[in-house]
């Protein structure tokens, strides 16, 4: 790893009057740093450095601002570098003004950023705290995720996961649910968008987090909303059920033709299969969803799925569908009370859990394995 002395040294290159060429293998330098823990953790110690890359990304030289960004991308991958980011006066503002701009050709990797910075609830504060303070609304981002080619030099498929991000806040469940905003309902068509996987699972993880606020299940599954059918079409396959059970389901599953595809990405079907889990945590919820006859879909669903978490959430659900009802006073089950005894076992799954992630974050953090998850992103 670098000396300090040969850190300073480095750190005299990078700078908006420096000759392009030195500078440039500067940034590719600082770049390959980046694409490993050691160096993450070096770059950690330095945060001249990354203020540096940081008014870098307004040099006139685009493969310089496109390192600058790569690197950013690949730092904000790491979670202990969150707090140094943040805490950078100029980082966040200066991501958030470049994505409204619509002719700005980095705004991709902007928003890969955005979404790794707002994955846990410290930062993703932090991430809403610096939009509302640069004026920017979060009707600004919907509209903007919403326009076909805003910005032509950019998708901007990751706002979709940033927004699921943000829906970890209640003032964006709140913002998202609002009744005479139609948000839902502008977002709902995205749970089938084919050109990307990214936009249409950010858009799907919105929704489940959003049905976490149970207040809302009966309006969400009612006429006004009526978000059970993009929840079960891409759930649902060719096969024939009979007239009764097509007649009782919602009248955009009913008779589906042969060639009727399920959702590829098995991560997304656990998505959707998790949104109807909690919409069956409430009362009103498990009656419509068995009036609409989901356990039918879901059955049949059950048959075709290979993967083991997939099917054991599709399993989880059939069971509240099929069950018997709770007893009194359980009719709401994000409302029950757990246990002392269970709340300690819950507990122990839930270290358990959290060093397997530790584990998976060790294979992100591999350059030799797979850089690239929904909500976190390392470019090398």
């Amino acid at each position: 790893m670098l000396s300090d002395v040969t850190a300073e040294e480095l750190m005299s290159f990078l700078n908006l009057d420096t000759r392009p060429d030195i500078k440039g293998q500067a940034t590719e330098y600082i770049l390959g740093l980046s694409g490993n823990r050691d160096g993450c953790r070096f770059l950690q110690t330095k945060p001249d450095l990354i203020k540096a890359l940081v008014t870098l990304t307004t040099d006139p030289s685009i493969a310089i601002v496109k390192d600058c960004y790569h690197t950013l991308i690949n730092l904000s991958a790491d979670e202990t570098m969150h707090r140094l980011l943040v805490k950078n006066p100029d980082f966040l503002p200066m991501l958030f003004k470049n994505i409204l701009d619509p002719g700005y050709m980095f705004a991709d990797r902007i928003c890969t950023i955005l979404t790794n910075l707002s994955r846990h609830m410290k930062t993703c504060k932090e991430v809403f705290k610096a939009m509302q303070e640069q004026g920017i609304s979060l009707a600004q981002i919907v509209e903007i995720f919403c326009t076909e080619d805003y910005n032509k030099q950019a998708s901007l498929h990751y706002l979709g996961p940033l927004l699921s991000n943000l829906t970890q806040l209640p003032e964006t469940r709140q913002f998202i649910l609002d009744k005479d905003r139609c948000v839902v309902q502008r977002l709902l068509p995205y749970t089938q968008y084919e050109a990307s996987t990214i936009r249409r699972g950010g858009v799907i993880g919105t929704l489940r987090n959003c049905c976490f606020d149970h207040v809302h299940h009966e309006w969400l599954l009612g006429e006004a909303v009526d978000i059970l059918p993009f929840l079960l079409l891409p759930l649902a396959g060719p096969e024939e059920l009979s007239e009764e059970e097509n007649e009782g389901l919602p009248v955009d599953l009913q008779y589906l033709p042969e060639d009727k595809k399920r959702e590829e990405d098995p991560d997304i079907r656990k998505m959707l299969i998790e949104t109807l889990i909690l919409l069956t945590a409430t009362k009103v919820g498990r009656q419509i969803l068995k009036t609409k006859n989901v356990y039918a879909i879901m059955r049949e669903f059950h048959n075709w799925e290979k993967e083991p978490h997939v099917v054991a959430a599709c399993e989880k659900l059939i069971q509240a569908l099929i069950g018997d009802e709770p007893e009194p006073g359980m009719e709401n089950l994000l409302e029950v009370e757990i246990p002392n005894d269970v709340e300690v076992k819950l507990k122990d799954m839930e270290a358990k859990e959290l060093e397997q992630l530790e584990k998976d974050k060790e294979d992100l953090l591999n350059p030799d394995k797979a850089q690239h998850c929904a909500g976190i992103v390392r470019m090398m």
